[in-house]
């Protein structure tokens, strides 16, 4: 495959990633970020709009006299993770790194962008997305809120992610399900406190807390059909700061994945059914704290045969897998394809360490393969 993307363009893409990887900004509060990419994109020659869902900004350009628009969406937050790799542009800031490559996204749809005005061909309405907070679930959904679609309407939208394990610079599509809907919820328990030689003058928060953990497992092997597919994760149990003191609260923080809506109900109600009987078991108050509705992402069938098409002609049948895996984990790009038709694709990062791992790292060789398929996606579809 010959690069769309000039080595001047190249260039600049490799000095924006290593920019944004430096300077992380979590869901929501990326404002230098959302302020840089705005900028560029006014330098490159398009309209810019600012804003949307609070960080979000749409970049479009119109040419000639087609009436056909395409949306291509990327993200640009970080995550709340010391990062771990000996880099020369590793993260700046303590705790916050860019581990799960929306830096890189970031930086290709940019670098297609730029070479979109300087060389690209099409006629129609080109609409870039650039979207915060996706690993929150809240900034997909808070564009969508705002009237995206409204304000700038679109035939298809399209977005991509890199997923370590795949073959590198390889396209995966699947159409329908491809991806869970997650729900991140907190469960805190209330007890009372004492020192660590007098339980008996307590209602231990922990040992609640232990045994809620096991319980919640019991939903998924013995609630939920094998047919089916569902996750329960307990991530964080956070509970006192020294061996000798019973705590008065114990938290709980939950990632619940799943790839049907009516399972998705069924489980959701059995963990506020475990937690109250957990709970009310050992004299604990308790308090559930659910966040952004998940949704499943379903992929139309068109639009992602038509991608697979577009990535074979672009890079080769070896370069693509068409239908791919489906997986357990979540994207809120689903909420935009509840409004509008399209596709999220994967493209592979090779044999690294997973993505939100504070060793990940994105290959750097993606930059030109991603922006590539996003000029050729444009080119094709707004000829």
């Amino acid at each position: 495959m010959k690069s769309k993307i000039s080595e001047a363009i190249c260039r600049d893409m490799e000095q924006w990633f290593e920019s944004f990887h430096q300077a992380p900004e979590t869901a929501m509060q990326e404002y230098d970020t959302s302020r840089i990419i705005a900028e560029r994109l006014r330098d490159f020659g398009y309209e810019v709009t600012e804003g949307i869902g609070k960080l979000g900004i749409v970049a479009t350009m119109q040419r000639g006299e087609g009436t056909r628009s395409l949306g291509i969406r990327a993200e640009f937050d970080a995550l709340a993770i010391q990062e771990e790799n000996d880099l020369p542009y590793r993260s700046r800031i303590p705790g916050h790194a860019h581990l799960c490559g929306h830096d890189g996204h970031t930086t290709m749809l940019l670098g297609a962008a730029k070479q979109l005005v300087e060389s690209g061909h099409f006629n129609g309405k080109l609409t870039l997305i650039f979207q915060p907070g996706e690993e929150t679930m809240q900034g997909g959904a808070a564009m969508v809120a705002d009237g995206l679609f409204e304000r700038f309407p679109v035939d298809a939208v399209y977005a991509m992610h890199n997923l370590p394990s795949l073959p590198l610079g390889t396209l995966h599509f699947c159409s329908g399900e491809m991806m869970s809907a997650v729900d991140n919820w907190e469960i805190k328990l209330m007890g009372r406190g004492s020192h660590g030689s007098m339980p008996e003058l307590s209602i231990d928060p922990v040992v609640a807390g232990a045994s809620l953990v096991l319980a919640l497992q019991s939903i998924v092997s013995r609630n939920v059909s094998p047919w089916h597919h569902s996750v329960v994760t307990i991530g964080a149990f956070l509970a006192g700061d020294t061996g000798n003191t019973i705590p008065d609260s114990a938290t709980l923080r939950l990632s619940i994945r799943n790839m049907e809506p009516k399972t998705r109900v069924q489980v959701l109600e059995r963990i506020r059914t475990i937690t109250q009987h957990q709970a009310e078991s050992y004299g604990c108050a308790y308090e559930i704290t659910e966040g952004q509705p998940g949704a499943v992402l379903i992929n139309s069938e068109e639009e992602t045969r038509y991608a697979a098409e577009v990535a074979r002609k672009t890079f080769g049948e070896k370069q693509v897998v068409y239908p791919s895996a489906r997986y357990m984990s979540s994207e809120d790009f689903a909420f935009m394809l509840q409004k509008q038709r399209g596709c999220y694709l994967m493209i592979g990062n090779g044999e690294t360490p997973m993505v939100h791992n504070p060793k990940f790292i994105f290959n750097k060789q993606l930059l030109p393969i991603g922006a590539s398929y996003w000029v050729a996606l444009a080119e094709d579809y707004l000829r």
